[in-house]
């Protein structure tokens, strides 16, 4: 069969690169708790379909959260669920079914989804904290400086501003040759657990890494930061101590999330060929993985009387319309 074809080559002692199938060993090291962990990782990813599902209906449905605010949250929450289905799937199959093989097309599709995702969700923080800045520091031209098209223009270069990163680093790594061991130290194909696979001269590829990693995550952290910095003074300025609670509670829910997502993404592609191990370089992705696209609509509606209100109003809606259909 093609298979036999193959995998020919790779017997030991020959140094062809021909493709072939790529294992992704997550989780490897702790093959006791591979069936715990599944469980686990299921529950977070239906729990991020349905909290992110959710704030995508609520805030199409109801009129009250149509404000710019809640349409970047609807495009983070859409971000989440791609980002989620391009990972956890592929990480069940691997801890259910270890040791099979992943194609390079497949490893390839997936990094490339990863990058254009992580690098989507920096500018749409950017984005989300500029918001922000304009409704608490200028409102009285928010309207005007917010339009709908701005938005619908933001929204726009946030999704498409990941595809050509995504695609040049992608395109780059795969031209490499593949002549190390075929597993990947890792349960998604990510740049760093990849690298370690070349048997050829990254130097130029690994400095490139870091420059477009700094642009696409230092750059907008330090634009979040300025204005939360300038948030922070105006509130301080505010006379009303229900108004100063009311700004800083808006902003704590986003700032909780950019800490934990530039955090722990900023820890895995700053060093990607660190000397910390494989396996705790695992759990630290998992939190930008899994835990925060789980954790975005718990923090922003959760924690929000408007989000709140609305979730009685759709449903409330849909009681009373339900039996004279």
């Amino acid at each position: 069969g093609p298979g036999i074809v193959e995998a020919a080559p790779w017997r030991r002692g020959q140094k062809s690169c021909a493709p072939r199938d790529l294992v992704l060993l997550g989780f490897a090291h702790v093959p006791t708790l591979r069936p715990l962990l599944a469980a686990l990782f299921l529950a977070m990813f239906l729990l991020t379909l349905l909290g992110n599902a959710l704030i995508v209906l609520l805030t199409a449905l109801d009129p009250a959260l149509r404000v710019p605010m809640y349409f970047f949250l609807r495009h983070l929450a859409l971000l989440e669920i791609s980002f989620s289905l391009d990972i956890a799937p592929r990480l069940l199959v691997t801890l259910l079914r270890p040791g099979r093989g992943v194609s390079p097309a497949g490893c390839a599709l997936q990094l490339l989804l990863v990058l254009s995702c992580v690098t989507s969700e920096c500018f749409l923080l950017t984005a989300m904290a500029w918001d922000r800045y304009v409704a608490i520091c200028r409102p009285l031209h928010y309207g005007a400086i917010m339009s709908p098209r701005l938005c619908h223009l933001l929204a726009a270069t946030c999704w498409l501003a990941g595809v050509p990163v995504s695609l040049v680093f992608t395109v780059w790594l795969f031209s490499f040759p593949f002549c190390g061991p075929r597993g990947i130290r890792h349960f998604f194909c990510d740049i760093a657990p990849l690298l370690s696979l070349v048997c050829a001269d990254t130097r130029v590829f690994e400095a490139s890494v870091l420059a477009a990693t700094v642009l696409v995550m230092i750059v907008p952290f330090c634009l979040i930061a300025t204005s939360y910095s300038k948030i922070l003074a105006t509130m301080l300025r505010m006379p009303s101590a229900t108004g100063r609670h009311k700004a800083l509670s808006t902003c704590a829910s986003h700032l909780i999330v950019v800490a934990l997502f530039y955090g722990t993404t900023g820890v895995i592609h700053l060093r990607p060929k660190a000397s910390y191990s494989p396996e705790s370089k695992q759990v630290v992705s998992l939190s930008y993985t899994l835990v925060t696209p789980m954790l975005n609509p718990l923090i922003y509606s959760l924690r929000n009387k408007e989000a709140k209100a609305a979730l009685g109003r759709v449903c409330c809606h849909r009681q009373e319309s339900g039996p004279h259909e």
